[in-house]
């Protein structure tokens, strides 16, 4: 399954515990340093797509001031999948980084090359 990046920061949020809909939101937000607000119809499509492609599952369901709260949690496959893209995709910022600062900093791990980065800012 392709992991847009709406899809992509659902798994990454689910990673430490199981949410429901308005936490994972927040927890999205929260991630994403508030560059991505998923809306809650959008949201609830994505975590269908991802339950039935076996990378999120129905962890609960609660009652709330007579409302239904479902949880969902990650499953194995989905935390390999979120792995792997995330790794994926740090490495693609990582080659980025490196053709805009001009360097050799592409080699690097993601977290030197931001480094790097905020090196080079600080003594232009």
């Amino acid at each position: 399954m392709h992991l847009n990046e709406q899809r992509f920061l659902i798994l990454a949020a689910l990673a430490r515990t199981p949410l429901h809909g308005y936490a994972l939101a927040e927890e999205i937000r929260d991630l994403s340093s508030g560059h991505h607000t998923p809306r809650p119809g959008a949201l609830y499509h994505s975590l269908d797509k991802l339950v039935a492609s076996g990378l999120v599952e129905l962890d609960r369901e609660e009652m709330v001031d007579g409302r239904l709260r479902r949880y969902y949690r990650i499953t194995a496959t989905g935390e390999s999948t979120v792995t792997t893209e995330a790794e994926r995709r740090a490495a693609t910022a990582t080659a980025a980084l490196g053709r805009i600062l001009g360097s050799t900093f592409s080699s690097f791990p993601a977290h030197v090359g931001s480094a790097a980065h905020d090196l080079r800012k600080a003594t232009q």
